[in-house]
């Protein structure tokens, strides 16, 4: 029997999922998770110390484990050269000008990348080596799993792969758009009878993700740290400047329906120009009115890869994935301004998501038979990551009196008491999400109705910028009679405009461009958090919560119940569910 491990191994985003035989995705987490480090950057994917439970858990004794990884051998062996020729070494990388290249970010910053980029396909796999020999520590045993091979994929194949198998289409036709890949940073691919095929790579340095990140940076933010989704949140309390989308618009032309971006002096005039203008005041709030042009100018380059793609490759049916997947305010517009008539952006668009493409695409090359993941698991759940223990809140329960175990119907009733009557409520259920957004499983939730119910939630809670909004879980039903044009979402991964009669309802979800990142919640697909909120809309009427990821800014989603713990005692929350137990602040009756 194989079992594959793919790993996503770019410099930042790491992740690992382990794949059945016959595709079903076993498990599958971002390092960040257990690491409890933002993006993990240039964290191993498979640390020994992880691996060790994981593959007890998954993986049975006398498998051959494939280790599958993100990045195609040809451009693997290429880094080798260069890191063998001193090119990586730190004088060397020193030496490189700090200076904007055509790639949108400073020519020694992308130096940098490619050597991480380098010790990440290095080192990748040897965690999973150490777990394995560790089994036995050296004393003749023999160990669970035996090592039969490497692979390494395309990147943006990898992507593609994640996309168009874990969708619900038979056949599709995929864009891959991020900051950077083997040949360029954009790539069409269509899936027709199971099988993936390329249309077309972008080639050369000009990178739309990294444009956005260089207005990212230039609006008082850091894309580093990955922030760029503080321009999508800012862009409505922008106004569009002419002057500045002109100014935006000469880093790149459209040639035969092509996008063709502009030599090195211009992104550097560009960028001086810009910063010139920008306000003496920007602080942390950022620059409003150039987060609005540059959101403008992402979909105006959208729109052009978009249209290619549909000329080369027509469909019905529209797959996005790559890290730019993540602009959902892009995302809920686009079948509106193209020929796709449906849409899918995966749970983990970005590099994360590469994981399980890794080793689907490792599973494909062993079994020419293959055609994807069973039906059954299409589309792909987000619920993959790891469990939370209540043992914390066992331990607790025999001192504490606030926390009880009430079974899943009580805590259900007891949350949704709390939240109707205004109260912050972190809730954990089940398997963690796959991907950067919560999706009722490790969620911070609370009433939409109050207009403060924001400004409270980031006072006591998240404490990050007023201008960002909070997203709405809806019961999918609802759906229509809340949201104009409602599509299915069940991944926040696309913007609604919300209908005008329902805004003054939800306030505290309804952004300053009348919009909303909705999550469309079914039983079916999450039958704990479906029934949480149907139990608040018992008490209100309203088929929607506010959601945001358990956790403060700076850090990722909680990962254990102590996380969830020390949150509660540090933080306005005013409960805590952990599966079928709950903590509060206030004392029961």
């Amino acid at each position: 029997m194989r079992t594959y491990l793919g790993l996503a191994t770019t410099f930042h985003d790491p992740a690992l999922a382990l794949v059945g035989p016959d595709g079903t995705v076993l498990f599958a987490e971002a390092a960040e998770r257990y690491l409890q480090y933002k993006r993990a950057p240039n964290c191993e994917p498979d640390p020994g110390t992880r691996m060790a439970g994981l593959l007890k858990r998954h993986v049975p004794e006398g498998t051959d484990l494939v280790i599958a990884t993100s990045w195609g051998e040809q451009f693997s062996d290429f880094l080798k050269g260069q890191a063998a020729s001193g090119a990586f070494d730190l004088p060397a990388l020193a030496a490189h000008p700090s200076t904007l290249n055509r790639s949108f970010v400073p020519e020694r910053a992308e130096r940098v990348f490619i050597a991480d980029l380098h010790a990440m396909q290095a080192r990748a796999g040897n965690g999973t080596v150490l777990a394995l020999d560790n089994e036995t520590r050296g004393l003749g045993g023999k160990p669970r799993a035996t090592i039969a091979g490497r692979r390494r994929y395309a990147h943006h194949l990898a992507h593609a792969a994640y996309a168009l198998w874990g969708s619900p289409f038979e056949e599709a036709t995929a864009l891959i758009v991020d900051g950077m890949g083997e040949t360029g940073a954009a790539a069409i691919y269509r899936l027709k009878d199971g099988r993936i095929e390329e249309v077309r790579r972008q080639r050369g340095r000009g990178s739309v993700g990294f444009l956005y990140g260089l207005v990212t940076d230039l609006a008082g933010f850091d894309q580093i740290k990955g922030e760029e989704w503080k321009i999508m949140g800012l862009a409505p309390y922008g106004r569009t400047d002419p002057e500045l989308m002109a100014i935006l618009r000469r880093l790149y032309t459209v040639e035969d329906g092509r996008l063709k971006f502009s030599d090195e002096a211009t992104v550097q005039a560009v960028a001086a120009e810009i910063l010139a203008r920008r306000p003496k005041d920007v602080g942390e709030q950022g620059w409003a009115d150039l987060a609005r042009c540059g959101q403008n100018i992402f979909s105006e380059l959208m729109d052009v890869l978009v249209a290619e793609a549909w000329r080369l490759a027509p469909s019905e049916n529209l797959v996005i994935a790559g890290g730019c997947g993540l602009n959902s305010s892009y995302n809920g517009r686009v079948l509106g301004r193209s020929g796709f008539e449906r849409l899918h952006v995966p749970s983990a668009p970005a590099d994360d998501g590469n994981a399980i493409g890794a080793a689907w695409l490792a599973l494909a090359e062993d079994d020419p038979d293959w055609r994807g993941p069973p039906r059954a698991a299409r589309p792909l759940t987000p619920y993959l990551g790891s469990l939370v223990s209540t043992e914390p809140l066992e331990r607790m329960g025999e001192w504490e009196p606030r926390a009880r175990r009430l079974g899943h119907e009580g805590v259900t009733r007891e949350a949704a008491k709390i939240l109707a009557e205004g109260g912050l409520v972190g809730w954990v259920q089940g398997r963690a999400e796959f991907g950067p957004r919560a999706l009722g499983n490790r969620s911070i939730l609370a009433d939409p109705r109050p207009a403060q119910a924001k400004e409270s939630l980031n006072a006591k809670v998240k404490y990050r910028e007023a201008f960002r909004p909070f997203a709405p879980s809806i019961l999918a039903e609802a759906g229509p009679d809340w949201f104009e044009d409602y599509s299915d979402s069940p991944y926040m991964e696309r913007t609604l405009v919300w209908r005008e009669a329902a805004r003054e309802h939800v306030p505290a979800v309804v952004h300053a461009d009348g919009t909303g990142r909705l999550q469309s919640v079914t039983a079916e697909r999450n039958p704990a958090y479906a029934a949480l909120i149907a139990a608040f809309a018992e008490l209100t009427g309203v088929p929607i919560l506010l959601n945001t990821s358990f956790n403060v800014m700076g850090k990722p989603i909680l990962h254990t119940a102590e996380d969830a713990i020390l949150m509660f005692y540090t933080t306005g929350l005013d409960a805590i569910v952990v599966e079928d137990w709950i903590l509060t602040k206030k004392a029961p009756a």
